[in-house]
């Protein structure tokens, strides 16, 4: 769930000279709110960040290969243009912690601009949920600093949802950013789905005052991307099943669509049997962390006793602090924050309970330096076998709370989920095609609908003359070779561009 993006990193700071700043809009003073309430702006009109006319923002993406490719995703053609300006906005609003406690969190919202019929008059939502980020400074409306870790996605995001017509909200989530809560609720499912509503009311609230004077339709479309998946689905359950949830649409004349989760760690429960018994994907020594500390902060420190409890000498003293941090995943290997590959040690037996084989990915989660203790990984074993499905060991019991597969998420109108067959991070076995077995979508609903679109032909894809998908899935499967020697560190993260264009597709199919 590490969302690096490196292939997608090298638009340039060169966006700056097309940029445009300050706050205002439709005639009104700048009015501030030091304690917002859920949903409320802490600033009206929010300051717009970046302003790029189609022409400009097609011509920086068009300078190199790199961003051609992402040119090309979103309009078909390497040179484009795209249809659309953009405007983006930085987004300041109330919302809540894991324990309900008042909090403020910030989002971008990125508006649709220029005269083409595609960018005018009322214009669709896209709120999007952005994938694991282990940086605090994350901020998707920050287009100002190339380096900033949201950078790239915020690019995809535009480019490829705004560039073409929809308003995009993408909040960067309680506990990151500008926000006052002191932690991250890292996929607790009611806090998260929470802040994106509290996002979207305070997105809709704005568009009025904005420069651009826009305006929506009133049709909402769900995205997130791996952590994002899980975010962008249990949100999608609340505002159909929640009662506060639904009256809040209903006040502002939204309507939810359809959405686009993809990658996600859907069946957290099962994901997380996976790992701790020997199936330790990519990434691990930074996720497993961002995890057991937003847990553990989440749920009245009831996880573990105390980081010595848990972590090895080595890498107890401070680790709580550094997810969400100041270092970047390269820093907290390089300054020994974390090992670089073993989660656990090599003395270890890895007895993959799933069943399944080890492979020479899983091999290396075992090694020394290690970051988890062995004790902690027997016990959480020993639970899985004698309570395998009414789990009593804190994180087991947490996992499923949180587990899209056990808590049928119940979402109306039309679903996509979309990941990648071979994905070495987040499991597509054991997620997204668990999801889709396990009898977690419900029958009979109306107007529901659910299309998987698995990108990666070597991985179990499919395809067709009669795909819409088709050109995306070879273009992916012919980029992203699994044989390839960078493939676990970028196979993930590659995914996204593709995935976030197929969800434009399916958005426009099922409008």
């Amino acid at each position: 769930m590490k969302t690096s993006y490196k292939a997608w990193a090298a638009i340039g700071a060169s966006l700056l000279l097309a940029a445009c700043g300050g706050g205002g809009g439709a005639g009104s003073a700048s009015t501030s709110n030091n304690a917002p309430g859920r949903g409320q702006l802490v600033q009206s009109p929010p300051v717009r960040v970046t302003s790029l006319s189609s022409a400009d923002y097609t011509t920086l993406l068009s300078a190199n290969s790199t961003t051609q490719g992402l040119l090309q995703l979103s309009t078909g053609s390497l040179t484009g243009p795209l249809p659309c300006g953009v405007d983006i906005q930085y987004l300041q609003y109330g919302t809540v912690g894991a324990y309900g406690e008042a909090t403020t969190a910030s989002a971008a919202l990125m508006v649709p601009t220029g005269s083409n019929p595609a960018c005018t008059g009322p214009r669709p939502i896209v709120l999007h949920a952005h994938g694991t980020a282990v940086e605090h400074r994350y901020n998707l409306a920050d287009f100002s600093d190339s380096t900033n870790p949201a950078y790239a996605e915020a690019n995809v995001l535009a480019s490829i949802y705004a560039a073409n017509g929809y308003i995009v909200v993408a909040p960067n989530y309680a506990g990151y950013d500008s926000s006052n809560l002191g932690y991250h609720p890292f996929l607790v499912a009611s806090q998260q789905s929470k802040d994106m509503l509290d996002a979207l009311v305070a997105a809709k609230t704005a568009l009025p005052t904005l420069i651009a004077g826009t305006t929506t339709n009133g049709k909402v479309y769900l995205s997130g991307y791996s952590q994002g998946g899980h975010v962008a689905l249990a949100t999608h359950s609340a505002m159909i099943t929640d009662p506060a949830s639904v009256a809040t649409l209903a006040s502002l004349n939204l309507v939810v669509r359809g959405s686009a989760p993809m990658s996600g760690p859907y069946a957290m429960l099962n994901y997380g049997d996976t790992i701790v018994g020997g199936g330790v994907p990519a990434g691990s020594t930074t996720l497993m962390p961002m995890l057991l500390t937003g847990y553990q902060k989440s749920y009245n420190n009831t996880m573990y006793s105390s980081a010595s409890a848990l972590y090895e000498s080595t890498y107890a003293t401070g680790i709580e602090s550094l997810f969400p941090g100041a270092l970047s995943y390269t820093n907290l290997v390089a300054e020994g924050k974390v090992p670089q590959l073993a989660l656990f040690p090599a003395s270890s037996s890895p007895g993959a309970i799933q069943g399944q084989p080890l492979t020479p990915l899983w091999d290396l989660g075992f090694g020394t330096p290690d970051l988890i203790k062995d004790s902690f990984r027997q016990t959480y074993l020993y639970d899985y076998t004698v309570n395998h499905a009414s789990p009593q060991f804190p994180l087991r019991a947490k996992l499923l709370a949180n587990d899209l597969t056990h808590n049928v998420p119940q979402p109306v109108g039309a679903t996509m989920l979309c990941g990648g067959g071979n994905d070495p991070t987040v499991y597509y076995s054991v997620n997204t095609s668990a999801l889709l077995a396990t009898g977690g979508w419900p029958t009979g609903v109306t107007n529901h609908a659910v299309t998987e679109v698995n990108m990666d032909l070597n991985g179990g894809g499919v395809t067709s003359g009669a795909d819409p998908f088709q050109t995306l899935k070879l273009s992916f499967t012919a980029t992203n070779p699994t044989s390839a020697a960078n493939y676990a560190s970028t196979y993930h993260t590659n995914l996204v561009p593709y995935c976030v264009r197929a969800a434009l597709g399916f958005f426009e199919l099922v409008n």
